[in-house]
This record gives C-alpha cells, sequence and structure tokens, in this order.
C-alpha cells in the first residue's frame, strides 16, 4: 500500500516517478512498527536492542505516549506476546486495548483533560502494577509532550497548557518550549523515573526533535535534563511572557529560582543507572536509508544535513543554489546527483493563505530552480499533514514556474500570500499521504538526471 495517495497524477515522468518512489522508501523507514521490529528481538529469553541485551524477566510492563506510540505498542505486542503483563499507552485518538495494555487517548498539541484523565491512570498503573523485579519498556515518540502530562504541585493543567499556547504563539522552538513544560510537570525532564520502581527501564523512542536530542523529544521523560528554573526564566522573559503569567506559575518559579523547590534530574544521578534510551527512528535515519536507495538506482547522492532550521522561503532560496549549482559545475556532487536534507523550518505568516512549512520551501524553490532542465524535488511533512493544508508537502520542477506563469498563476504572489497549498493544488503538484501516524520531521530530495 502506497503513502502517496496521488502517487500516479505525480508521476508525470520517469524522473517523478523515481522521486516518489524514494519518497516513500523514507515514510517507509519511517514507520513506528516497522522501527520496532527492525530494532527490537527476542533471543534466548533476553530482549536485545542497539547491540545491549537485557533478561527479560517474568514481567515486562509496557507504557508510551506520543503520536506513534499506539503502532509501537502493536509490534512490542507481536514480539513479545504473553510476556506483556499488562501496560497504558496515550495517544492522540485511539482508545482500546492491546493485549493486556490499555490504550488511551489525550489531547494533541496543548495538554488537556484526556490528557490529565490518561497520565494520572499511568501513573497510577505504575504504582500498583510495577515491581522492583519489572522490566518496563517505554514507548516515547513526537507529541509525547502534550500527550503525556501531570502539573507540578499547586499548578493546574490549565495554566501550564497556557504557558505551552503562549511560548507557541510567540516563535519559541522546542528547545525553549520544553525547557519551561520541564520545570512545570511532574514527569517530564527525568521526572518520570521518580515513579517507576522496576529494576530496568528501556526507552524506546522516535525523534521528532532536529538533532535528536534525548533531552528534548516529547521533553525527555526518562532522559537526564541540564537545563535550570534560571534557563526557564530567561526563556519567559525572552518571549514576553513572564509577566503576563497566573500567580500560581509564577510563585512557583520563583520558589524553584530561591531554590526550594528541587531541579530536575541531572546527568550522574543514580535514577539513571538502570535506564537505556534508544533512538530506533529519526530523520538522519530515514535519509540515510533514503541515500542507500537512491545509490542503488545509479545516482550520486549527498546527505546535507538532518538538520534544516530557518525561515521556510529562505531555506527554499539555499536549497536552490546548491541545486542550481549541481546543475552548471557537478559540485558538490556529479550528475546524475541526489541531494537530500531534513529538519523543520518555520514560517511567519504575513498573508492569508492556506499553506505549511513544506509547501512554501518548495514554493521558493519553485522560484529559485524556474528553468533547470531534468531537475525534479520534492518537500514532505513525515506526519503527511503540512501546516493548515491536507497536504503533506508539494513536488518542483524546473518548468513549474513558467508553466504556472502561462496558466495566469504568478508564485511570487502565492509566496507572499503563504499560499502555497492553493497554488500547488491548483497546479496538481500537492503530495497527499493523510496521517501517517509518525513524525520524524521533514524530508527533502532533489534529483538531476
Amino acid at each position: 500500500m502506497r503513502f502517496i495517495q496521488n502517487f500516479r497524477e505525480l508521476s508525470v515522468s520517469p524522473l517523478h516517478e523515481t522521486l516518489l518512489e524514494v519518497v516513500e522508501e523514507g515514510l517507509a523507514r519511517a514507520d513506528p512498527y516497522d522501527a520496532v521490529v527492525r530494532n527490537l528481538s527476542v533471543r534466548g529469553g533476553k530482549l536485545v536492542i542497539g547491540g545491549y541485551e537485557v533478561l527479560a524477566s517474568a514481567c515486562v510492563h509496557v507504557v508510551g505516549f506520543g503520536k506513534a506510540s499506539e503502532k509501537m505498542l502493536r509490534a512490542v505486542h507481536d514480539l513479545l506476546g504473553d510476556a506483556i503483563c499488562g501496560g497504558v499507552v496515550i495517544t492522540p485518538n485511539v482508545e482500546g486495548w492491546v493485549g493486556s495494555v490499555r490504550v488511551l487517548r489525550g489531547d494533541h498539541p496543548l495538554p488537556g483533560p484526556n490528557t490529565l484523565r490518561s497520565s494520572l491512570h499511568l501513573l497510577d498503573y505504575l504504582d500498583k502494577e510495577v515491581s522492583e523485579s519489572d522490566l518496563l519498556l517505554v514507548l516515547v515518540s513526537g507529541g509525547g509532550s502534550a500527550l503525556f502530562e501531570v502539573p507540578e504541585d499547586g499548578l493546574v493543567l490549565e495554566d501550564v497548557s497556557m504557558v505551552s499556547k503562549e511560548l507557541m504563539t510567540r516563535g519559541a522552538d522546542i528547545v525553549e518550549l520544553n525547557t519551561v513544560r520541564k520545570k512545570l510537570s511532574r514527569v517530564k525532564g527525568g521526572k518520570l523515573l521518580r515513579y517507576v520502581r522496576a529494576r530496568e527501564v528501556i526507552t524506546l523512542i522516535i525523534s521528532d526533535v532536529v538533532g535528536d536530542r534525548l533531552d528534548v523529544i516529547a521533553s525527555g521523560p526518562t532522559a537526564p535534563d541540564n537545563t535550570s528554573f534560571s534557563d526557564a526564566y530567561r526563556v519567559l522573559v525572552r518571549r514576553g511572557l513572564w509577566s503576563e503569567l497566573s500567580r500560581d506559575v509564577r510563585e512557583f518559579l520563583e520558589r524553584g529560582l530561591a531554590g526550594e523547590v528541587p531541579e530536575t534530574p541531572k546527568e550522574g544521578e543514580p535514577l539513571f543507572n538502570k535506564v537505556r534510551n534508544f533512538v530506533i527512528a529519526s530523520n538522519q535515519l530515514v535519509l540515510e536509508h533514503m541515500g542507500l536507495a537512491l545509490s542503488r538506482k545509479g545516482f550520486n547522492t549527498l546527505i546535507l544535513t538532518s538538520m534544516l532550521e530557518g525561515e521556510a522561503r529562505e531555506v527554499g532560496r539555499v536549497l536552490g543554489s546548491i541545486v542550481k549549482n549541481v546543475a552548471q559545475y557537478s559540485k558538490p556532487v556529479s550528475r546524475p546527483a541526489a541531494l537530500l536534507a531534513g529538519g523543520e523550518t518555520v514560517v511567519t505568516v504575513r498573508g492569508n493563505g492556506i499553506g505549511g512549512r513544506n509547501q512554501e520551501l518548495c514554493l521558493s524553490l519553485t522560484i529559485s530552480i524556474k528553468g533547470l532542465r531534468d531537475v525534479v524535488t520534492a518537500c514532505v511533512g513525515t506526519d503527511g499533514i503540512d501546516g493548515v493544508s491536507p497536504a503533506a508537502g508539494a513536488v518542483v520542477d524546473g518548468g513549474l514556474h513558467d508553466e504556472a506563469i502561462t496558466r495566469g498563476l504568478d508564485p511570487s504572489e502565492y509566496l507572499a500570500n503563504n499560499d502555497s497549498y492553493t497554488f500547488f493544488q491548483k497546479m496538481g503538484r500537492a503530495i497527499i499521504t493523510g496521517h501517517t501516524g509518525t513524525n520524524v520531521n521533514d524530508i527533502f530530495v532533489a534529483l538531476l538526471r
């Protein structure tokens, strides 16, 4: 089954088809179920992951939270079967059971009543069901910060949610956002381990964070945290939010600044001796897999970076300049060439159009590479939803700009209005996948015949 629902409509040439096939390869590599199966196995009564072996106890418990956690759970269940004694997993939109593990719903992108109810249920399960002789598997993926949340004593969820919302709207990046979240939460920044008695904890992680920082992905529930209350204070001041906090939140943070509230657990604390964290899917791993697939197809492949950041339209111009350099000088890689990149850009909204960061990047690229022959590119969000549009991204080639002008559509005008989806929908170049059930940031690929 294909991820790209309009694959045939977009395959207007053999080069376009090759491009879409490798995008499919990337999305498949990011699939949560397959990522677990590739990385986790059972041999002779032991769980094996990343070269590490742990003796499977009489009871293996599973907890988790994130957009991909339900798919991850299904893979774990298929691998371990009756060895799983139970657990609780929190997802954005599914409830029920997978074997003996209960699946509960949380709220996303901001924590709400469902998140709190499900999170308290998870902590109650850890308290009542998991003993010192048991093994605990923790399944973590993007969205976990909103789906798993219990505020610190004296705080209410509404205040915590408001802080997250305001930081997002004021341009805070994920590191800044989670720096503050970790201080206001009882379960983030390694604090989840304070509720765990299990003899060993194995955390399987699907990364949606540029650079795969364990302390940032889902706010690092089982990872050491190197931030402080002072760091959180500086973020809130920088984003103009400190004076607008509720009285309870500000008083709590002031107590933290005064040393009256313990900091998050740090590297080297005994709490982490029993924990092993493994990133089993990430943007870099997806790019490497796509690169191998393209090499087998005869392309000279270069991964530019898995850490793309910045304004989408500006990143589009930079990537366009690299494509043009390869087209004219066969540098930094010779044709037939494949350029790959990944990460997560942002869009500063100036107009009133419909779009997302991947389509805005691709629209900027359309202008940058106009007139180039035998060049096809794609920009895709691996979660399948780009911004406020129903598309995952778009496909662009060197002839698209002039084709659009001929049809009375000026790409520059659509870019100025942040209306990238409307442009690509009219041109029949929007990539439609629907929700993929995972997120390892965005992928960019350019093929030059």
